[in-house]
């Protein structure tokens, strides 16, 4: 069993659509749940493992053979959720009343001001 290389393989090279409409049924839920595993949040991990197959059906990488195709996608999808969380580690995970309290903190007129 190839592990769904024969079927990259026809759809990189012979364009056979049918060959990523595979990859897709076959390993779509546990590239989910390996994704969900990294990020944490289900609904993430959904439209990462979606950006790993678009990235599959797009860019039509070459896979080098050394791995198992099931490996190789399973990189490409981890190496999407780090992205993903290095892109959001910058946002603040405070909600936003207490960011709002904060803010007013600093900004009310101190009673020497008065």
């Amino acid at each position: 069993m190839d592990n769904g290389a024969g079927s990259y393989r026809r759809f990189r090279d012979e364009g056979d659509e049918n060959g990523l409409a595979e990859i897709i049924r076959d390993h779509s839920d546990g590239l989910i749940l390996y994704i969900n595993s990294i990020v944490g949040n289900i609904h993430t991990a959904e439209d990462l493992a979606e950006d790993t197959f678009v990235f599959l059906g797009t860019k039509k990488p070459k896979d080098n053979g050394k791995a198992s195709f099931r490996t190789w996608l399973y990189t490409i999808g981890r190496n999407k959720a780090i992205d993903y969380l290095r892109r959001n580690s910058k946002r603040s995970e405070l909600p936003i009343d207490s960011v709002t309290e904060t803010c007013l903190l600093y900004t009310s007129p101190s009673p020497r001001d008065s």
